[in-house]
């Protein structure tokens, strides 16, 4: 081999790598022990919730990864997914099925509805966190498991809700927490597996037999501690939410057992 070719081959083995890194990186998980916490809402004694150990993905699903998984599962694309499964708004700032421009490649994918997230977790072998699980992970701060009664983390959340199309940010740039998971404040709000699991009313949401009439986990209730107000937007606008609806600022991560 000449000097040239092998020169070449370098370069090419380089690129090859740092584009296999960046992906693995995007897919890492990691570990989050199991522990103990008091959810905002539910019983009136506010007795702890057990949440088993599980894995967690360090970031949000991006744009490329997502375009990945439409390329694999083309019934999920925006001109062939139908109603049931997604709204008029999914993936509508994309500029065609497979194009994501003008979003980066390396920002969460929004727009993106329940039934598509729950699918692409399935196609790598994952599921979509719990709401427990996801709570339990966002309590956390830089340095602690459950930074809830901390005023300075309580204002970083508050103030993100009032910052503008953050979801155009690239994922991890937000603060390493506790259990080295990025973005969990500070990017997009992000769908759960048991959304539907908290009500205030009937409705159409009394039918939890079907995926299709899925609903959001509502308000909180028997919350009373004004450090939790960050925690009760969540759940407001949870509450707000069905399966099929796709909005600008909700992404998503994947979780395992």
């Amino acid at each position: 081999m000449s000097v040239k070719a092998k020169i070449q081959f370098l370069i090419f083995s380089s690129v090859m790598l740092i584009s296999y890194t960046v992906k693995a990186q995007g897919t890492k998980m990691v570990t989050v022990k199991e522990g103990k916490y008091v959810p905002l809402y539910g019983s009136a004694d506010k007795q702890p919730v057990k949440v088993e150990t599980f894995k967690m993905d360090i970031y949000p699903v991006t744009n490329a990864q997502f375009v990945t998984f439409l390329k694999e599962n083309p019934t999920y694309n925006r001109s062939k997914i139908i109603g049931l499964y997604a709204d008029k708004s999914y993936l509508s700032t994309w500029k065609s099925d497979l194009d994501y421009s003008p979003l980066k490649a390396n920002a969460p994918v929004t727009n993106v509805s329940w039934f598509a997230a729950k699918k692409y977790c399935e196609c790598q072998g994952k599921r979509l966190p719990t709401m427990d699980e996801w709570e339990y992970v966002a309590m956390a701060d830089e340095t602690r498991k459950d930074a809830r009664t901390k005023e300075q983390f309580n204002k970083y959340i508050l103030e993100w809700y009032e910052k503008p199309k953050t979801y155009l940010n690239p994922v991890g740039q937000t603060f390493k927490n506790y259990w080295g998971i990025y973005d969990m404040h500070g990017l997009v709000w992000e769908w759960t597996s048991d959304f539907n699991s908290i009500f205030l009313s009937g409705e159409s949401r009394k039918d939890k037999g079907s995926d299709k009439d899925l609903f959001c986990g509502s308000a909180s209730i028997n919350a009373s501690d004004l450090m939790d107000y960050a925690a009760f937007m969540r759940f407001a606008f949870r509450g707000s939410l069905k399966a099929n609806y796709s909005t600008r600022n909700l992404g998503f991560r994947c979780a395992s057992n």
